[in-house]
């Protein structure tokens, strides 16, 4: 007996091992749950409204290249198709204009930038993104700029959503109302004639800040309506105008050039090169054309006087005018300089 116990005991282990009940199966743990709050299923206004929202400034136009492809290629919504415009063309429409807001708001517009219902923004269904307009209540005559860089509305008869404030600014948050819209071109923008009822002031009469060679080499004396605070060893070595094919066929038709401007919008501008003769600084600017494109929209040739200046502007600050001109030195080997037009 003595010899059998541990036999009984090792099958009395065994048993009670096969009778133990399995452990448990522990679940995964809980996958987080998301933010209280997500996007509001309807739209509207927050429930809270930021104060004094009447007193944000409009959209302040500037000289932005059109992208390419991206928001402004074909696209198809509800089954109807849409072609965005390609270039910088005029465009007037009257219709009516909704508004977007808390739905839409901190979400990614056509554009990629975040939509702000509190900014001066606006979508257009075929505006080239950007692009800034000017849209008037006709029942009130008020009118705003908004920059257009969303696509939208998609309701037939609307021409244009508005941002919250834009929306409010003219008086149509109670629905959907009739506006006129107006697309402001780079001419527009280039020249301030978007400024609509305020008259450019006069250019001041300034002080000889450079030299610069005209077409024909003889050298012109530079002037700049508003010298920004450069000290004179920053200001640019004469610049060589490159040949015209044609001098004479540019002068004899000097008002067939677009870009010849008397009057330019208030702003920072920077100046490229002085020429005494049309010829020169035409030249000049086709080729700045061939070698970076995209100063396009951004070149005028002001006819000041006896001088012909090639500049490109307008920026609102002078920081965006410096960082412009300093992309050029380094792009172009140019010694540009910033001036300010009043």
């Amino acid at each position: 007996m003595s010899k059998s116990l541990p036999a009984l005991a090792l099958l009395a282990l065994l048993v009670g091992c096969a009778s133990r009940a399995p452990a448990p199966i522990t679940a995964p743990a809980p996958r987080p749950t998301p933010p209280a709050g997500g996007w509001p299923a309807r739209d509207g206004p927050d429930a809270v409204i930021p104060p004094d929202l009447h007193k944000v400034p409009d959209a302040a136009p500037k000289l932005e290249n059109i992208r390419k492809g991206g928001p402004n290629k074909p696209y198809e919504v509800l089954g109807q198709r849409y072609q965005p415009m390609a270039g910088d063309e005029p465009l007037i429409e009257r219709g009516l204009a909704s508004w977007y807001g808390r739905k839409f708001h901190g979400r990614p517009t056509a554009s990629g930038e975040i939509y702000n219902m509190y900014a001066m923004t606006a979508a257009h269904p075929t505006m080239p993104i950007p692009s800034y307009a000017r849209v008037r209540n006709p029942k009130n005559g008020r009118e705003i700029i908004v920059r257009v860089n969303d696509r939208g509305p998609f309701h037939r008869g609307r021409i244009i959503d508005l941002s919250y404030t834009a929306a409010l600014k003219l008086d149509l948050l109670r629905g959907v109302g009739a506006v006129e819209l107006e697309r402001l071109t780079y001419e527009d923008i280039r020249t301030g004639a978007w400024m609509r009822g305020s008259e450019p002031a006069a250019p001041v009469e300034p002080p000889p800040v450079y030299v610069a060679s005209d077409a024909s080499g003889a050298p012109a004396l530079s002037t700049t309506a508003s010298v920004a605070a450069v000290p004179p060893a920053a200001m640019p070595a004469a610049t060589p105008a490159a040949p015209s094919a044609d001098p004479a066929a540019l002068l004899a038709d000097e008002a067939a050039l677009p870009q010849i401007r008397t009057v330019a919008a208030p702003g920072f501008w920077v100046q490229l090169g002085a020429f005494s003769q049309l010829a020169g600084a035409e030249s000049f600017r086709q080729q700045l054309l061939k070698e970076a494109d995209w100063m396009a929209p951004l070149l005028t040739v002001f006819k000041d006087r006896a001088l012909h200046r090639l500049q490109a502007g307008p920026y609102p600050t002078r920081e965006d005018a410096r960082q412009a001109a300093e992309r050029v030195r380094l792009a172009l080997a140019l010694q540009p300089v910033v001036v300010e037009r009043r």
